[in-house]
Order: structure tokens, then sequence, then C-alpha cells
């Protein structure tokens, strides 16, 4: 009979992964089984959330990061892996919409970040199951002097991950499996073997989440929608991001910012366009003008700097009404 292999969070830590479980030599018949938290962090998620789609007789509890994605939650760390996946993304997105909030068998139970001793794992609120904002927020509620493991009084082992625990696991009485153990953050990777309950580890390779959160700002920092958010998002955002002690993320925001003010510059250029089109268009041919809403402004001597601006409120506003007159402005920098 094979055993049941459950592995920390590995948040894309793939080759950490595979030396683990070479280490306690992982055969076809054990049921491998993750607490979650596959992704985010790591340099390697897709390579992560590929082995344990494609290997026979593995599970993955949903964990907070996942629960995020399939959400459409998204800080620093979603925004990463989004770009990391590639066109695997929304595949992969929908994958995780299938994953259990729980896992249990005869020998032990296994959840993302905690469950309410004395109910089923199938009654319990996903929310404190994988551990969101909302279900920590409710734990603090019902155990304000300690944390629900401290309160776990359930005959069966439970396995869990989602707060680091340090270097070491965190284990008591031989019930209560604590196995979050910082591997993207250059700690360990820990794996709990039942039914003999031991546990093994292997040291993070580096902090991976630093390095990757430094290697992929410039990439997420191109990948926002800079075309949609207003004058003064995109001014607070370059102050914002120009805090990053990196040459070429600070070279992309000046680059962003000058792209910003040639197209706020181009504002004269199109209300005299808009002028000159509504003195040479007939009412009809004014009508049927994709920019009518401005020649008509313009006719009527209301169209102004002050309030084209307003109306420009974004760069795609200002591009698609420049388009309507034939006038190239600038593309956003590559």
């Amino acid at each position: 009979m094979g055993r049941t292999i459950i592995v920390g969070d590995i948040h894309g830590c793939f080759d950490e992964l595979l030396e683990l479980l070479a280490k306690v030599d992982i055969r076809p018949d054990d049921l491998l089984v993750s607490v979650g938290d596959l992704v985010d962090r790591g340099p390697a998620p897709g390579e992560v959330v590929g082995f344990f789609r494609e290997r026979p007789n593995s599970v993955v509890v949903m964990g907070n990061h996942e629960r995020k994605h399939v959400r459409g939650v998204f800080s620093y760390a979603q925004e990463i892996t989004r770009l990391q996946l590639g066109d695997r993304y929304a595949e992969t997105v929908d994958w995780m919409r299938t994953l259990p909030y729980a896992f249990e068998n005869e020998q032990v139970r296994v959840v993302h970040a905690a469950m309410l001793p004395g109910i089923p794992p199938a009654e319990q609120r996903e929310e404190i199951l994988c551990g969101s904002t909302r279900g920590e927020r409710e734990l603090a509620a019902l155990f304000p002097d300690g944390s629900w493991y401290d309160h776990y009084t359930d005959a069966k082992p439970v396995v869990f991950g989602h707060h680091v625990t340090g270097p070491e696991p965190m284990i008591r009485d031989g019930r209560i499996f604590g196995l979050d153990t910082g591997a993207c953050h250059g700690g360990n990777l820990t794996a709990l073997c039942v039914p003999g309950f031991t546990v093994h580890s292997v040291k993070a390779h580096a902090d991976h989440w630093s390095i990757t959160k430094r290697a992929w700002q410039l990439p997420v920092l191109k990948s926002k929608p800079w075309h949609d958010v207003t004058w003064a998002e995109l001014e607070q955002a370059v102050v914002r991001f120009s805090s990053a002690d990196d040459a070429a993320v600070n070279r992309w925001l000046e680059a962003l910012q000058a792209w910003a003010g040639e197209l706020r510059s181009a504002f004269p250029a199109l209300v005299a366009a808009a002028r000159r089109a509504a003195d040479g268009l007939s009412t009809d041919e004014l009508r049927g003008h994709p920019a009518a809403q401005f020649l008509f402004q313009a006719r009527n001597g209301r169209l102004d700097l002050t309030s084209l601006a307003r109306q420009c409120s974004t760069p795609r506003r200002t591009v698609d009404l420049a388009a309507a007159f034939g006038l190239a402005l600038p593309e956003l920098p590559d």
C-alpha cells in the first residue's frame, strides 16, 4: 500500500520540489498531496502546476494564492505569475477552479490554512480553510488569545501550511503539522510522509521571492494598462515605482512620463484640428464623424483646452481623438 506524501507551500520552487520528492523516494503508488499555494513568488509556477496535473495519484488543496487567481484579486505576486504562465494562464486558472478546499483519508486531514475543531472539513467555511483575508479575520475574532490549532482537539491529525513556521515545521502532539517552512523566502521545503508521520526537508536554493520580484518588475510595469489610467494616476504610479533601485525600471518610467507629456502637449493641436473640421463639414457630416461630440462643441464655441483636457482624461481617449483627425501621436515606450 502506498504512502500519503504531503508537501508544504511550494510557491513555484520547482527544483526544490523535485529534490524533496527524490529525498522521500516517491513511488507511483504514493499519493502526493499539496497543501496549496503552488504558485506566486517563486521562479517556476508553471512547472510546479504542470507536475501535479500530469502526475497520477496527486491532489492539490486550494490555497489562498490559487483562490486569488480564481477570483481575479491581483497584487504584485499574481501579476508576475500571470506573465510567467503566459498563454497557459487562463487555462491554468480554470484548473484552479476545480481544486478542493480540503482533503481527508483514513489517516489524516489536509487544509491550506486552518479549520475549526469539531466540524468535518466538508462543513467548514472555504474562507477559513484556504486562509483568505476574510477567513483570517474570522479566526482572529474566534480565537483572540491564540491560534485555531491551540483549540484543535479532534483525534485525526491535521496538516496545513499558509503561515511560515520558520526553518522547521510546527509539530504538536503528533496531531498538528504546520509545513510551511518558507521555501520561497530561502527557507526549506518540507514534506510529511504518512502513515509513519516522518518529516523530510530540503534547503531552498535561494531567496526566490526577493529575486523574482526584482527580475519581473519591469515586465509587470510594461504590462499595466497605461492607456486607460487617468493622467493623475499615471503620475502617481511613476512617483511610486521610481523608488525602485533599478536603473532599467527608472529609465522606462522616465520614458513613460515623457510619452504622457507628449500626448498632453498635443491638446492644442487637437483643439485646432477640431475647429478646422467643424468649419469644413456639413451638419450631417459632423454627425457621422467619429469625433462628432468634439466637432459640435467646436462649432458652438465650447471647445477649448480646458474642456478638451477634461474629456481626454486618459491616454487612450487622447490617442483615439487624434486618430479621428488623422494625427499621429507617439506610441507607448517598449
